[in-house]
């Protein structure tokens, strides 16, 4: 055999762990408690220990601990052999032939009273016969571990850090070394990230942006030579959901340099200096692995604007971390070859030293996708799903507005898990539908406990939705109507917002007439209104207080705007205006909200048939669709102008008779100046 096949046989032998120690300790504190010299004994008291005992003649004598006040007590051999009561204490203990002792114990108010009442008991008794009486302290053993499990406790503390620091500040064991250090996770061009820009739907300009800054890493040369410079930073900015992380990973992805990630949470820490003692490594590492990319998901954890705090007396740790971060971005020193990738949905707290040029060039936002990049987002989650043959992606997209790509990518995985509940071989359109109604309202409560009063109430309330929403010119097309309770809403009405960029007075009026239909047909049929409009109430409130005192839609007020976009406002009190103000705009809001609901009122009143007839079919068939609704009230007048213009469109497209005539005569004519 040789020699190598025999270490390779060779049974390692165990290597000393620390852990052994404090094993080794905490036994020997447990064997001190638990093994005691001492045979376990039966609790009793001075009154049976007088009259059973003593007087009895039983007692051989008794142990006074006088640092305890108790009485160990030692029967005679006599006694436990004869006398049945002491049977239970008669069995020899274990390591031992015999029970010898003490056998029982009790508690007592005094030594000197004990004493003077025994000597009173046995003052008849012949000295010969009178109880052993023995006098001893015992060991305090709770204030022996009083004192030494603190000691235990600190030597056990001081050999955990000093095995912590013997690993070296490199080692696995250097975390009392490594609290400064970056936590940043390194990818490089063999690391785990397999993500491109084809796996990233829509995001169509971002997309441009970021991939000059890989094109400029991958070929440096073509943008130098004309004198260019890479921006320095990119700042991805949009609402939740939108792809920021998605399209940072795919630049992992792209770039092939070495690629840094992590959260601005990760420079938080406890200690103080912490922050800024992170940021300085991670671009010391960075700049040795230059050219390189640093992302820094979530920056509003440490980019939010210095001084803005709300409480008073809090340490300024965070604006360390966000000073240190602004100077190695653009400080004294340079700082080539490192660009930084950034993404938030909070840009307007961030400090505007961090957003200017130098730092960030360019804020990338990336907005809600439209129809075509829904579609194309779509078609990226559809991939792992078995689709039925007549599922249309167009019409998925279409019932999708205002979703984002987190939002997609949710409803389709919740229509795969409908169909699958619904033991069905493929995903199909109702299923879409039924995930879109699910994510939206929440999941149906068929089971809730409605009376035929409130549901009734509840039908006459959306059905005023639907009613008011057809009529108007400007509201969202109706979808279906239901009085199904879904999530903490009893019924809900579902439209289709059109996809617009900016909205007219004449629109957003039509809207709060349409969120107030519910309320108006309740106190037109009923006579009286419910709390059932919540969230309608709230809807057109922060709606009406928008037009008049942000989007300057009101005349009173004038074309005066108190929003602030930055978030960095330098007011020092709440609000920008005067309390005169105040009350005005509160006037144009009543005044606002009355005019829609008695517009409302007008519209619903002159429509009571039909009203009634939706709200009656919603308590026939609980669901009602936009043909159903079609059928009571006929055609909406924006289906009928897009209808007449289609036409006008086809027929001017269709040569007259009088024309074609003309140009046939003008062909049959050889005559030049007749067809002139």
């Amino acid at each position: 055999m040789s020699k190598q096949q025999k270490t390779k046989r060779k049974i390692p032998t165990p290597k000393f762990n620390y852990y052994w120690i404090y094993g080794a300790i905490g036994f020997v504190f447990l064997a001190m408690i638990l093994f005691r010299s001492d045979n376990p004994t039966i609790k009793t008291n001075e009154k049976e220990f007088i009259n059973e005992m003593v007087k009895e003649g039983d007692v051989e004598k008794i142990d006074i601990i006088t640092n305890h006040l108790l009485v160990k007590v030692y029967i005679t051999q006599e006694a436990l052999n004869s006398k049945g009561k002491y049977q239970k204490i008669k069995e020899p203990m274990i390591g031992s032939d015999i029970n010898r002792g003490p056998h029982f114990r009790f508690k007592i108010g005094s030594v000197e009273s004990f004493k003077d009442e025994l000597n009173e008991i046995e003052k008849d008794v012949p000295v010969e016969q009178q109880i052993t009486v023995i006098y001893s302290e015992a060991e305090d053993w709770g204030g022996i571990i009083g004192w030494l499990l603190p000691i235990a406790i600190m030597i056990v503390i001081w050999l955990f850090i000093m095995k912590r620091m013997g690993g070296g500040a490199g080692g696995p064991g250097s975390q009392i070394f490594s609290i400064g250090k970056s936590k940043a996770t390194l990818f490089d061009k063999d690391g785990a990230v397999k993500t491109t820009f084809k796996d990233v739907a829509g995001l169509e300009g971002a997309k441009e942006e970021v991939e000059e800054i890989v094109d400029f890493l991958k070929s440096p040369k073509r943008y130098t030579d004309l004198g260019a410079k890479i921006p320095k930073g990119a700042l991805l900015v949009g609402p939740p959901g939108t792809g920021k992380t998605l399209l940072a990973k795919a630049v992992a992805g792209e770039a092939k340099v070495p690629f840094f990630t992590l959260s601005g949470s990760d420079f938080v820490e406890m200690f103080v200096g912490v922050g800024a003692s992170r940021v300085r490594d991670l671009f010391k590492t960075a700049k040795e692995k230059a050219p390189c990319i640093i992302f820094i998901d979530e920056i509003d954890a440490i980019g939010r604007a210095r001084g803005k705090s709300g409480s008073m007396g809090s340490n300024d740790e965070r604006e360390n971390t966000l000073n240190q971060l602004l100077t190695e971005m653009d400080g004294f020193g340079t700082n080539s070859g490192v660009i930084l990738l950034a993404a938030t949905n909070r840009a307007d707290v961030l400090d505007s030293a961090l957003l200017r040029p130098g730092r960030f060039d360019r804020q990338i936002y990336v907005d809600m996708p439209d129809l075509n990049e829904r579609k194309e987002i779509f078609q990226v989650h559809l991939k792992p799903l078995k689709l039925s043959e007549k599922l249309d992606i167009d019409f998925l997209a279409k019932q999708t507005p205002g979703f984002s790509g987190a939002d997609i990518a949710n409803i389709c995985n919740e229509a795969a898990l409908i169909a699958a509940r619904k033991k069905k071989k493929s995903v199909d359109k109702q299923d879409f539908l039924d995930a879109v109604d699910r994510f939206i309202g929440g999941l149906e409560k068929k089971n809730k406990i409605i009376t035929k009063g409130e549901k009734e109430a509840i039908a006459y309330h959306e059905a005023g939705h639907a009613t008011v929403s057809w009529l108007l010119e400007h509201a969202s097309p109706l979808v279906k109507v239901t009085i199904i309770p879904r999530g903490r809403s009893l019924g809900a009405a579902w439209y289709l917002p059109e996809e617009r960029q900016i909205t007219t007075t004449e629109q957003m009026y039509d809207e709060i007439c349409a969120a107030l239909g519910g309320r108006a047909a309740e106190e037109i049929t009923f006579g009286k209104i419910s709390t059932g409009a919540l969230s309608d109430l709230e809807k057109i409130t922060k709606q009406a207080y928008a037009m008049v005192s942000m989007y300057g839609l009101n005349d009173k007020i004038g074309n005066i705007s108190f929003y602030d976009s930055s978030g960095q406002s330098d007011y020092n009190f709440q609000k920008p205006y005067s309390d005169k103000t105040a009350e005005l705009i509160d006037q144009e809001v009543k005044a606002l909200v009355d005019m829609c609901y008695e517009k409302t009122k007008t519209i619903l009143i002159e429509n009571k048939d039909k009203l009634a007839q939706i709200a009656e079919l919603l308590l026939e068939n609980e669901v009602i669709f936009k043909d159903d609704v079609e059928k009571i009230l006929g055609k909406r007048k924006k289906d009928l102008d897009a209808e007449k213009t289609l036409a006008d469109e086809a027929l001017l497209k269709q040569p007259s008779e009088q024309v074609t005539s003309v140009i046939k005569d003008a062909e049959n004519n050889s005559d030049k100046e007749t067809i002139v």
